[in-house]
Order: structure tokens, then sequence, then C-alpha cells
């Protein structure tokens, strides 16, 4: 039996390091046990803000994987500022206040020049160059998966030109993502995006969303069938680790700008203050980007003594922190944008036997997750009273060795019946 071609357009593919690869890399280890054959397009030359080597090894031999050649105005961003260059597009973006002139300058040429990002230059060629492929190899599927959503421009003009079945895939929204306001975008370049998006979500026979809010969202402006298929987890090789002696509360991942709960900055230290046995105990661990500003904020709260700045890691260095950790922190903007977000490591940290702390907007997919999943606790930027209370109750946990979770249904997150769900659409 000949298997179903499938042709899969990533940004994001191995050496890339961050979240962003992990979606596709997944579905695509799982698709050939479904009779799918996979082959991915992915940039010949790519300029990835982080990269991780022993992600290659999780690609097969026996994938397919063809390239073609992009231009990035990132590259030559570094040589106006090679910092500015880097933590844009990293994602980090300063406060208005904090930004110096050539980061304004860029922000907005970035905004404004290059729509809907900054990978909009691999659009033709790789429409060009992909015209050819598809008639000769017989594909009669495409999916693309964005951001950068450039890549579903891709799609939208092959669907234009050829007969072929199209699903645009949405780790992300679109024009509602936070960031667009820190953009400086000119209100005919804010119209332009909205046109290109109404654009692929009503030329694309599937779409596909990562969360309830953001199928909500795009139910606004396509009548085109809206499938949510979450993020999820996969079965890890074994790591060996020994859990942390210190009571530590673990961030895994970039904490942005205006990723900065300050709130619990000040629980964190009134219990420090309040209670000397649990200074001595405690530790707060980064790892990951950690942006100047918030790095401020743990300053200004005097936890600069109790925090270990780790750093970026690799995948599967993150995994032996998520697992020897007592707690694990998760944190998103303060912000209605942010609702739709349901970070990756969400789901890792679901099946690491760790508690979770996790501070958010209101009305989100990721509370809604915990709770469903009884993984851990999640608390509004005002609930000073009840984290301070959690926290606690996890550390007397701790003292007595029986911090854990307890959770439940987390199989349908398992990465391979979310592929199954992905078959179905195919």
């Amino acid at each position: 039996m000949n298997k179903k071609k499938v042709l899969i357009l990533t940004y994001y593919w191995p050496p890339a390091g961050g979240p962003g690869v992990q979606r596709w890399l997944k579905f695509v280890k799982y698709l050939p046990e479904f009779d799918i054959e996979p082959i991915v397009f992915v940039p010949e030359n790519p300029n990835y803000p982080i990269v991780d080597e022993s992600l290659i090894s999780e690609v097969s031999e026996d994938i397919t994987v063809i390239n073609h050649r992009i231009n990035e105005p990132y590259r030559w961003a570094g040589f106006l500022s090679k910092k500015s260059s880097k933590t844009i597009s990293k994602g980090i973006i300063s406060e208005d206040r904090d930004q110096s002139f050539i980061e304004k300058v860029m922000l907005f040429i970035r905004g404004n020049f290059f729509i809907p990002d900054a990978r909009v230059g691999w659009v033709k060629p790789s429409v060009s160059f992909l015209l050819d492929f598809i008639q000769k190899e017989n594909i009669e599927t495409v999916i693309t998966t964005g951001p950068p959503h450039s890549v579903h421009l891709i799609g939208y003009q092959l669907k234009q030109k050829l007969n072929i079945k199209w699903l645009a895939d949405f780790r992300d929204p679109w024009t509602t993502i936070g960031y667009h306001k820190q953009l400086k975008l000119t209100s005919a370049s804010k119209a332009k995006h909205k046109l290109l998006e109404k654009q692929v979500l009503n030329t694309a026979n599937q779409v596909i969303v990562t969360s309830s809010v953001t199928k909500k969202e795009f139910q606004k402006i396509t009548n085109k069938p809206i499938e949510i298929i979450t993020n999820g987890y996969d079965n890890e090789a074994y790591v060996d680790f020994k859990m942390d002696s210190k009571f530590s509360l673990s961030h895994i991942g970039s904490l942005l700008s205006k990723r900065n709960p300050e709130i619990l900055w000040r629980v964190l230290k009134d219990l420090i203050t309040e209670n000397t046995v649990f200074s001595k105990d405690f530790e707060l661990v980064c790892v990951g980007l950690v942006s100047e500003e918030v790095q401020k904020s743990i300053k200004k709260h005097n936890l600069n003594d109790y925090v270990n700045y780790v750093g970026y890691v690799s995948h599967n260095e993150s995994i032996v922190y998520q697992k020897k950790s007592q707690v694990l922190l998760l944190v998103e903007i303060d912000s209605i944008d942010t609702r739709c977000i349901i970070p990756g490591k969400l789901f890792e940290y679901m099946v690491s036997n760790r508690p979770i702390v996790a501070i958010g907007p209101k009305d989100s997919d990721v509370e809604q997750i915990i709770k469903e999943t009884n993984t851990g606790h999640y608390f509004y930027y005002a609930d000073y009273d009840s984290l301070k209370r959690i926290i606690l109750e996890h550390y007397k946990a701790f003292l007595n060795n029986n911090l854990q979770s307890h959770p439940v249904g987390l199989q349908k997150y398992h990465r391979k019946a979310l592929t199954k769900s992905l078959v179905k659409l195919l």
C-alpha cells in the first residue's frame, strides 16, 4: 500500500531550538505510523534565534526534507545593532521608555516594511520552487504552519495556482498576538495584516489552531472548518536526575519584558522575610532567556541572592530541570491577547510529576487545562493571598517529603494521539 504524501512547510526545524520546532517535529515522527509520508520543506540557510543541535537526532533518516534558500533581513539588521537584532528576533522587545533610537527604528522597519514578518522574502522563491516539486511528486495535500505567518502566504499562492488541499496550522494567532502592538504599525500596515489574515483563513480548506480562544477569534473571520489540536507531550528518553535539595521554583523558557509577575516576586520576598527556614531552603531557577526588565524587577524585590540564572539549555537538558525541580512555574502576560497562548512546555510540565504554579490572565486556555488535568494551581495577577498560601503549602509538603502532583486524563495530550486527530483531517 502506497503511503499518502503530505508536504509540510515550516520555518522552524532542527537545529532550530525553542518551542516553535517541537509541534511539527513530533507530528512528522508519528505520521508514518498512520500511512502518511511527510515531506518537510524548510529554509536552506535560516537565521534561527535559538539553536539546539541535539534535536537533529530526532529526525528520522527515512523522512524526506527539502529546502530552499531564504534572504534573512535580521542578518543585515545585525550591522546596525547586533544586540537589538538578536533580542528582537527572539521576541524580546523592551518597553517603549527603555528602547534606544536604533531599536525603535528597527521595530518600525520590521513592522512596516516586512509584512507579515521578516521571512516574507522566502515566499516568492519558495512558491516558484514548489510549483514544480508538487506536480512532479503528485502531492495532493499541503500543510503550512506559522508563525512566521509568511509561510501561510506560500500555501495561499500554491492553493491559487494548483488543485491541492491546503491545511493552515496556527501555533499562535496572527493580528491579535501581543507583540503586534509593539511593532509601531501604521494604519496601512495594520490593514494589510488584517487583509492577509482574512485571505489565508478564507482560502485554506482547513484551519488548525492550538486553543479554543483562537478558534472563537477566527470564527469571526471565516466559515471554513477550524479544528483545535493542542500541543502535547512525548515519551522522553530516560534521563538520570536527582531531585533538588532546595525548595526550587523553576521557570523553563523565556521571561519576556511583559512576562513579569511582580506579584510572585512580592510573595517570595515576603515569605523570605517572614520565614527564616524558608529563606534558607528556597531557590528561584530561571532556565532560558530572561529580559533585563524582569532581572531588574527580581533585583528590586531583593531576590538576587536566591535566583539561579541558568540561561538557555538544550531541550534534553530542560527535561532534566523539569523533573528535578520541586515546583514548576508557568507565567503568561496579563492581557486579553494572551488568553489563547498555551506554551508547549505546559504539557511537558504536566507529565513531570511536579506541581505547577501558573500565573496569567483570566479565562485562559491554560487555566482550563490545568484544572481539568489536576496538575497544579492557576492564579491571576491580583491573587496575592492565595498564591502565597499555595506556595507555603507546597513548601510544607516539601519538608514532609511528599510534594508531587496527581494528574488525571493526560493521555489525550500524547503526541501520537494528537497526530491521530491530524490524520482524520488529512
